[in-house]
């Protein structure tokens, strides 16, 4: 595992502990001068131009998170060198790449996640589902580092194949995952790692895949708010023979609904 740190790092606050980015409003600190607006204007009345200067850190990572939706959560276990375990959920989460196949989860502020991986780079990608939503937010609490939030929200760890962090018994589907680099930049902490192993409930299993129905995953919407899976459609990719001709939309593959 390597660190890498950006050009702009500071330290980490020690004490922030937040697990989940739905408290993460809260935990952003304020450091504009006093003539950067607070929040942006209650209506539009033309295009919304701005940067990250424009509001105040906390309004900024609202309007994101507002934008870039749904998004995944990945239930991250770990567990320290004393043996503790911990399990939390980040939506800033989702897979890298797929020659080798990696994954990554971002962390603001220095939480138990993080700590825990530092000691042992390793975790468990436990894919959040709709009927584990409430169990799921309690785990985002700022519990002392020596609590397990498995007993708190009454899940069953269960051991894993490939890595010392243990599975959320009650998850549909895992991700076992090697720590290869921590990228670092100020409070960002974006943890890229390898998957080492999968595993995947028969409940979720129809017509040799996982069905999207079954699997009925989470999706991380801003605020307090999230979503489950809504109508879907499938869209060909498009066949580069048939695209032929002056440029033109009448050889777009169309959506059907599923």
């Amino acid at each position: 595992m390597t660190v890498s740190p950006g050009s702009d790092r500071v330290a980490a606050d020690p004490a922030t502990r937040r697990s989940n980015d739905a408290d993460l409003a809260a935990d952003v600190r304020t450091t504009k001068s006093t003539d950067t607006p607070t929040a942006p204007p209650s209506t539009l009345t033309e295009p919304l131009e701005l940067g990250p200067d424009t509001l105040s850190p906390r309004e900024f990572y609202l309007l994101l998170t507002a934008l870039v939706v749904p998004r995944p959560v990945g239930w991250i276990s770990t567990v320290s060198a004393a043996g503790v375990r911990n399990v939390a959920p980040y939506s800033y989460f989702n897979l890298m790449g797929s020659e080798p196949f990696y994954c990554a989860f971002g962390s603001t502020g220095e939480k138990d996640s993080l700590k825990n991986i530092r000691e042992v780079p390793e975790f468990v990608a436990n894919i959040a589902t709709m009927d584990l939503l409430e169990k799921m937010s309690f785990t985002s609490g700022d519990f002392p580092r020596d609590q397990d939030e498995f007993a708190w929200a009454g899940l069953t760890p269960v051991p894993s194949v490939k890595v010392r962090p243990e599975r959320v018994g009650e998850a549909k589907a895992h991700l076992e995952c090697e720590v290869k680099h921590i990228y670092e930049d100020g409070r960002t902490h974006i943890v890229i790692a390898k998957i080492v192993h999968v595993h995947v409930s028969p409940s979720v299993w129809k017509n040799g895949r996982v069905d999207p129905k079954l699997l009925d995953p989470v999706g991380r919407l801003s605020g307090s708010m999230y979503a489950s899976l809504g109508d879907l459609y499938s869209v060909a990719r498009p066949d580069m023979k048939q695209v032929q001709g002056p440029p033109s939309p009448d050889v777009m593959p169309r959506a059907t609904r599923r």
